[in-house]
């Protein structure tokens, strides 16, 4: 089950054994930390998960929400550093990975880089570039949450629970829409690369950008499937992660 913990940004879940390892899971542009839930249990007992829990849903509904990137992975820096005595795993899927890459470059300034960052379906840094486009009216917005899948379209076709969820939906699209990461400033840790190979919005050699950060190493995983690939293919990517996360022999 998940336990509680000191800080409101993390969904922590219990081990068997002494943490070797933390894995945090950073969501996706609308999402929450029980997006993850089924990965609370699903790696070795001393492997201990945590999702992050971004304001403006579930527990956290009536917090204000972020809109730019940089104080939101100053904040999620901020939770994490006091759990950084454990070696720690980023995982980010799509605005995840972004928030990823920018929480590891924080973590390496307080001289405490990830073990490995693990980035999906989202372009390389030095890819991506600011867009001004409007998000348009609520049915524009819903229509592109469903577009791309992921999110529980009968939430979003619900009135009343829609509209506790698009401000969270959003302010985090405000937040993809606008950054820019520090161009090809370098990782002190290995980088792995997934995406979906029919993802409509973000290519293989859009993900396998992530090379040019990483000088300490990068692999790439292609798994079949779009956008929220890792909802079809759990059982395959939690194994993959699992293998990575293991101990050197």
């Amino acid at each position: 089950m998940a336990l509680g913990t000191d800080s409101i940004w993390l969904r922590r879940y219990a081990t068997q054994d002494p943490p070797r390892m933390r894995l945090v899971c950073l969501p996706h542009a609308g999402g929450s930390a029980s997006f993850f839930h089924s990965w609370g249990h699903a790696f070795d007992s001393d492997v201990e998960v945590l999702a992050v829990r971004y304001p403006g849903r579930q527990e956290r509904i009536a917090e204000e929400l972020f809109t730019e990137m940089e104080p939101l992975a100053d904040a999620v820096t901020e939770a994490l550093l006091p759990v950084s005595d454990t070696p720690l795993a980023l995982f980010g899927h799509s605005m995840g990975a972004s928030l990823g890459y920018e929480v590891a470059l924080r973590l390496q300034q307080h001289g405490t880089s990830p073990a490995v960052l693990m980035v999906s379906c989202r372009k390389a840094p030095h890819l991506l570039t600011p867009r001004t486009v409007p998000l348009g009216d609520d049915a524009e917005l819903v229509a592109e949450v469903k577009r791309l899948g992921g999110t529980d379209t009968a939430l979003l076709d619900d009135p009343d629970l829609r509209e506790l969820i698009l401000p969270a939906v959003r302010a985090d699209f405000s937040i993809v829409s606008a950054y820019a990461a520090r161009p090809g400033e370098p990782l002190d840790c290995p980088v792995v690369g997934y995406v979906g190979d029919s993802d409509p919005d973000v290519d293989i050699e859009g993900v396998r950008g992530w090379d040019l950060v990483a000088p300490k190493g990068f692999d790439l995983k292609v798994l079949p499937g779009g956008h929220f690939y890792l909802m079809d293919r759990r059982d395959e990517l939690v194994a993959d992660i699992r293998t990575r996360l293991a101990p050197e022999r």
